[in-house]
C-alpha cells in the first residue's frame, strides 16, 4: 500500500475500526505504512471484512473484540495487540456511541450509556495504552463540534464529548514528559452509514450553511488522522482539532 506519510514499522490499534470513520482511519494508516488492530464491539463480520481488505492490498492487519466501556477489555486489547504485533505506537479512538434525547427523557441510563463508552473507555484505553509504552507514542481520541456548539436534545452527549477534550488536554501534561502526544478530532456531520439519517434531513441545510459547500467525508477525518500519528506533529499535543468545513 502507498501513501502520502511514513508509519512503516509501527504498529497502530483503532477502535470502532468495522465501519464509518474508524473504517476509513484504518485503511489510511496502513495505506501509510503502519500494520493495524481494529477493535470492534459487536459487527465481527464487518471488522473482518475490512482486514480482508488490507491484507490483500500488501498490509498486515487484525481484527479482535473489544467493548471499551469495560475498562477490562480495555486492557486485555491492548495486551493483545502486543502479543500479536510485539508492540504498539499509535492509539486511535474513534469508537464512541450517540443518542439525542430531550431532557425529559434523559436518565441515569442514558448518561452512563454516553459517558461510559465516551470518556470511561476513552479513559480506560489511554491508560493502558500507556502503561505498555517505554518510549514515544501518539493518541487519538474523538470529540465532536457539539461540545461547542451543542444542538437542542444533545446534552448529555455533547457533554461526554466536551469531557474528551478536557481529558485531553489535562493527559497530555502527563503524557507529554514521557513522550507521548494525546490529540482530539472534533468533527461536524460526516457522511457516513451512520449518519444517513441525519445527511437525509440536515444536508441540504448543512452544505448551505458549510463555507466549503458540501457534508464532511470520512476520508476528510483520516487525513488529519494520519497527520496526528506522524513525526510531522510531533509537537501537538492537548489539542481538540475542530473538523467542520468552516461551520461557525
Amino acid at each position: 500500500m502507498n501513501g502520502t506519510r511514513s508509519l512503516t514499522g509501527k504498529v497502530a490499534l483503532v477502535t470502532g475500526g468495522s465501519r464509518g470513520i474508524g473504517a476509513e482511519v484504518a485503511r489510511r494508516l496502513a495505506s501509510d505504512g503502519a500494520e493495524v488492530v481494529i477493535a470492534y464491539r459487536s459487527d465481527k463480520a464487518s471488522a473482518q471484512n475490512v482486514v480482508e481488505v488490507l491484507i490483500a492490498a500488501g498490509a498486515k492487519a487484525h481484527a479482535f473484540l473489544a467493548d471499551i466501556a469495560i475498562p477490562e477489555d480495555c486492557e486485555k486489547l491492548i495486551g493483545d495487540c502486543i502479543k500479536a504485533c510485539g508492540r504498539l505506537d499509535i492509539l486511535v479512538n474513534a469508537a464512541g456511541v450517540a443518542a439525542y434525547h430531550p431532557l425529559d427523557q434523559v436518565d441515569a441510563d442514558h448518561f452512563h450509556a454516553m459517558f461510559n463508552t465516551n470518556v470511561l473507555g476513552a479513559l480506560s484505553l489511554t491508560r493502558a495504552f500507556a502503561a505498555v509504552m517505554d518510549g514515544p507514542g501518539q493518541i487519538i481520541h474523538f470529540a465532536s463540534r457539539l461540545a461547542e456548539t451543542p444542538m437542542p436534545n444533545t446534552s448529555v452527549y455533547a457533554a461526554s464529548k466536551a469531557a474528551v477534550s478536557a481529558m485531553t488536554l489535562a493527559l497530555s501534561q502527563e503524557l507529554g514528559p514521557r513522550g507521548i502526544t494525546i490529540n482530539a478530532i472534533a468533527p461536524g456531520l460526516i457522511e457516513t452509514d451512520m449518519t444517513a439519517a441525519a445527511v437525509s434531513a440536515r444536508g441540504e441545510a448543512m452544505r448551505n450553511t458549510t463555507p466549503l459547500r458540501r457534508i464532511g467525508q470520512p476520508k476528510d477525518i483520516s487525513g488529519i488522522v494520519s497527520f496526528l500519528a506522524s513525526d510531522d506533529a510531533r509537537w501537538i499535543t492537548g489539542k481538540t482539532i475542530r473538523a467542520d468545513g468552516g461551520l461557525l
